[in-house]
């Protein structure tokens, strides 16, 4: 199972990696034809802002699992280690709950969207929509993974782990 979620860890990171890469360079070009040729790629912001939304959602689940988004622990803090850990599970139902929804709801949305292109690109922007209920569903697996941990102790997955607790992330961090 250890290696199964590790190798899930990877490809979600070497996919963020893939799509900042691919938004770098982009943007990079466009900036670079500007002031060579005085003409820009009329397609760059375009797919730049869809790598961007792309980016957004496929990343959270990497950043839940080091507990990196905002939240505020004084009602758990006062709370005895018991009552911590009804909390968070609660806290974790309700997440799983919620991320299910919003699943529903990007699907929803993508399906909307189908025969509505992108001015610049033509896609469908279906493909942008799917973003949502992709990055939703990443979260869910993410949640999943880290909630025995996260209930019992109250901690996430810790980004300097040894390559017996995950192994290491693209680029040498380690998770």
């Amino acid at each position: 199972m250890k290696r199964l979620e590790h190798t899930f860890v990877l490809l979600n990171g070497w996919a963020l990696i893939l799509m900042l890469s691919g938004m770098a360079i982009i943007v990079g070009a466009n900036i670079s034809l500007r002031y060579v040729t005085s003409h820009s790629l009329p397609w760059a912001d375009e797919a730049a802002r869809y790598l961007m939304i792309w980016l957004t959602f496929t990343g959270a689940g990497l950043i839940l699992r080091i507990g990196g988004h905002v939240a505020i622990t004084n009602l758990q803090d006062s709370l005895p280690e018991t009552g911590q850990k009804i909390l968070r599970a609660a806290i974790v139902l309700t997440l799983l709950a919620f991320f299910c929804f919003m699943v529903q709801v990007g699907v929803q949305y993508a399906q909307r969207m189908q025969y509505q292109v992108t001015p610049a690109l033509r896609l469908p922007f279906s493909y942008v929509y799917a973003a949502m209920p992709v990055g939703f569903s990443l979260l869910i697996i993410h949640l999943l993974l880290i909630a025995p941990r996260f209930i019992l102790a109250g901690r996430y997955k810790p980004l300097d782990t040894d390559a017996s607790d995950g192994g290491t992330l693209p680029g040498g961090a380690n998770g």
